[in-house]
C-alpha cells in the first residue's frame, strides 16, 4: 500500500507542471490515459524486443489479422509492435508529437480501442503547443507501473484516487465511479462465504458481473479473493460502464489482468445491455445512490409494460428520480435458473429500503423479491464509508437459491458501530470497516443466528396490508347522507389509512384499533393494497432512559455558577 500512495502521489504532480495550461477540470483528460498507457508499456517492456524481432516475420506472411500471433509472443492479450517505448520517446524531445501517435498507432487493437476512449489525441497537439509533452512524458517514464511494483489491487486504488481528486476539482460526484475497497471485500467475503466448498473444487470456473463496473474494482477484489482459494479456480469476469475513462480503465484491467477484456462492454446497462442474455454465477455492484433515470425513462417503461415479467422491469418502476432499484431487477434478470442459482451483493443508500407506500413502484419491486424469497440479508454499514457522501450505506445479498434454514427468512445485521476513525480523512471518508471487523460481520452473517447485531424475520413480517377508513358524510344535524342504494355517502375529507401487518387480521385489527375511536367507519376492502418496507431503524432500537429531573437540575444549577463566576470576573474592577 506504500508503493501506491507514494504512486499515486508522484503522478498527481504531474498537474504542478499543467497549471496555468489546462484548467483544474482538465487534468484528467491527460493524467488519466498516460497514465494507462504507461501501465500498459511497462507490463509488455519484458516482451516488447522479441515482438519487434518477430514482426518482419509474420508481416511476410498472408495472415491479415496478426493480433493474435504477437500476443502470443508478448505474452499477454495485446501486444505493441512500435519500435518506441516510453524510453525511446523520451530520447528524441525533438520529435515526440509524432513518435508518441507512431507508439500509440503500434498497439493492438484492443488496446488502442482503450486509449481511443479517452479521446487522447486532440491533447497531444496542445501539450506540444505548450511545450508540456515532453515534460509530461518524462516524468511518467519516471513512474514504474509494472504489475510487480503496482498490484492489480494498488493499480485500482491508484486509479480510483485519481478519478477522486479529479472529480473533486471539477465538483463531480467521484461515489459514482468506485467503492472502498474494505467494503467491497465485505461484500465478496459474505457473496463466497456459502460456496468456499464449491469454489476450492479444482478446474473450477465461475463468472461474475457488474452493471456499473466503474474502474472494475469490484470484480478485481472478487477475482484475488477466488484466486487466493484455489490457484486452479476460474471467475470470468464480465461488466459495463457508461463512463468513457471509467470504461477505458476497466478494460486495461482487464487486459493486463489476462482476462477476456471483450466482456467489458461500454454504455447504459438499462438501455444498451451489452450482455443481453447472459447468466451469472455471481453479480456486485455499486450503483450511483439516487441518480434520475429520467433520460433513459421512455425505453424502460416501455420495456416494463410491453414485456411485463418476460423482460427485466416487470415488477415494477420507482419513482425516476432514483434508479437503484431498476439496476438490481436487472441483475436479478440475469440470475441463472439452473443448478445452484446465482448470489447478489449490492450497495444502497437507505431510499430502496421504505421509500413508495404500498402501490407504488418501489413498494411492488420490493413485494416481488420478498415474496419469491430472494431477499437473503442486508447489513446496514457505518457512515462516513464513501469518498463523495457522509450517508448511511447498506449491503443487499440477494440468492434464487437460498439455502434450507434461510428459506422464507431474512437476516438483518446493524453493523453500523463496526468501524475505526481514518487518521487522515479522504473527501466524506472519515471512517474505515478494519479487517478484524469485516471477518465479525461475515461471521455474523454465516452464523446465521439471532443476537444484538443480528435479527432474523419471516419474509412477511415486511409486509401490510395498506386499508382505507371511510365514514359517512353527515347533514349539520348529524344525520348520515345516504346514496341512491341506500349506503352511507363518503366523506372524503376524513377519508384515513391504516397500515395493518400481513400476520394480523384485518377486521380484528380494526375492531381493535378504529372502531372504538371512530364507530362509524368502514374499510373500503376495494381500495386495499399489499406493501413492503423494512425499517431498519425500527428493528434495532434501544430505548435510552431520560435523564432524572435531580440530574438536569443539577446541571443546570453548576451552569449558573459558572456564568455568575464569569460575571463577577467581568464587573470585577
Amino acid at each position: 500500500m506504500i508503493n501506491f500512495r507514494e504512486t499515486a502521489n508522484f503522478i498527481w504532480s504531474v498537474a504542478d507542471l499543467l497549471r496555468g495550461d489546462y484548467k483544474q477540470s482538465d487534468y484528467g483528460k491527460i493524467i488519466l490515459p498516460l497514465t494507462v498507457l504507461r501501465r500498459l508499456d511497462c507490463v509488455l517492456e519484458p516482451t516488447k524486443e522479441k515482438v519487434l524481432a518477430y514482426l518482419p516475420k509474420v508481416q511476410t506472411t498472408n495472415v491479415q489479422n496478426i493480433d493474435p500471433i504477437l500476443n502470443k509472443v508478448a505474452g499477454h492479450n495485446f501486444h505493441n509492435r512500435s519500435k518506441y517505448d516510453f524510453n525511446k520517446l523520451i530520447a528524441d524531445p525533438d520529435h515526440i508529437a509524432a513518435n508518441l501517435r507512431n507508439y500509440i498507432n503500434g498497439f493492438s487493437e484492443n488496446a488502442r480501442e482503450i486509449i481511443e476512449y479517452f479521446d487522447f489525441d486532440k491533447q497531444i497537439d496542445r501539450l506540444e503547443k505548450s511545450n508540456l509533452l515532453y515534460l509530461v512524458l518524462k516524468r511518467f517514464q519516471e513512474t514504474d507501473l509494472h504489475p510487480k511494483k503496482v498490484s492489480n489491487v494498488e493499480a485500482g486504488y491508484l486509479f480510483e484516487e485519481l478519478i477522486r481528486k479529479f472529480a473533486e476539482l471539477s465538483n463531480e460526484t467521484a461515489g459514482e465511479h468506485f467503492t472502498p475497497r474494505e467494503v467491497i471485500r465485505l461484500m465478496v467475503d459474505m457473496l463466497f462465504i456459502a460456496d468456499k466448498d464449491i469454489l476450492t473444487k479444482k478446474g473450477i470456473v465461475k463468472t461474475l458481473y457488474d452493471p456499473a463496473g466503474g474502474t472494475g474494482g469490484m470484480l478485481t477484489v472478487a477475482d484475488e479473493y477466488v484466486r487466493s482459494l484455489n490457484e486452479d479456480a476460474r471467475l470470468e469476469l464480465f461488466g459495463q460502464e457508461i463512463n468513457p475513462e471509467s470504461y477505458a480503465i476497466f478494460k486495461a484491467d482487464m487486459l493486463i489482468k489476462g482476462q477476456n477484456a471483450s466482456n467489458v462492454k461500454f454504455g447504459n446497462s438499462f438501455t444498451e445491455d451489452g450482455l443481453e442474455g447472459n447468466k451469472f454465477d455471481y453479480m456486485l455492484s455499486n450503483p450511483p445512490f439516487g441518480v434520475s433515470w429520467k433520460k433513459v425513462e421512455k425505453k424502460i417503461k416501455h420495456e416494463a409494460e410491453s414485456l411485463g415479467h418476460a423482460g427485466r422491469f416487470g415488477a415494477g418502476t420507482p419513482r425516476v428520480s432514483d434508479g437503484s432499484l431498476l439496476f438490481l431487477q436487472h441483475m436479478i434478470s440475469k440470475m441463472t435458473q439452473t443448478g445452484q442459482g446465482s448470489r447478489i451483493g449490492i450497495v444502497f443508500n437507505g431510499s430502496p429500503l421504505f421509500t413508495g407506500s404500498a402501490g407504488s413502484g418501489e413498494s411492488d419491486i420490493r413485494k416481488w423479491i420478498i415474496e419469491n424469497d430472494m431477499l437473503e440479508a442486508i447489513i446496514a454499514l457505518p457512515d462516513q464509508l464513501f469518498y463523495n457522501t457522509g450517508i448511511s450505506t447498506y449491503i443487499w445479498i440477494v440468492d434464487n437459491r437460498k439455502r434450507p434454514e434461510r428459506k422464507g427468512k431474512v437476516q438483518l445485521i446493524n453493523a453500523v458501530s463496526f468501524f475505526e476513525k481514518m487518521s487522515k480523512s479522504l473527501g466524506n471518508k472519515r471512517n474505515l470497516i478494519s479487517t478484524v471487523q469485516i471477518e465479525k460481520i461475515t461471521k455474523l452473517y454465516g452464523d446465521f443466528e439471532e443476537n444484538k447485531y443480528s435479527k432474523i424475520f419471516d419474509n412477511e413480517d415486511f409486509g401490510y396490508h395498506k386499508v382505507t377508513v371511510e365514514r359517512p358524510k353527515r347533514k349539520k344535524d348529524g344525520t348520515i347522507i345516504k346514496d341512491t342504494n341506500g349506503n352511507p355517502k363518503v366523506d372524503s375529507s376524513l377519508r384515513d389509512y391504516e397500515s395493518i401487518p400481513l400476520k394480523e387480521d384485518i377486521e380484528e385489527y380494526f375492531k381493535r384499533e378504529v372502531l372504538p375511536h371512530v364507530p362509524d367507519a368502514w374499510i373500503d376492502h376495494s381500495k386495499t393494497k399489499v406493501g413492503y418496507e423494512i425499517n431498519f431503524t425500527r428493528y434495532f432500537y434501544e430505548y435510552t432512559p431520560l435523564r432524572s429531573t435531580e440530574e438536569i437540575r443539577a446541571d443546570i444549577l453548576k451552569l449558573k455558577e459558572e456564568m455568575e463566576d464569569l460575571t463577577m470576573k467581568v464587573v470585577s474592577p
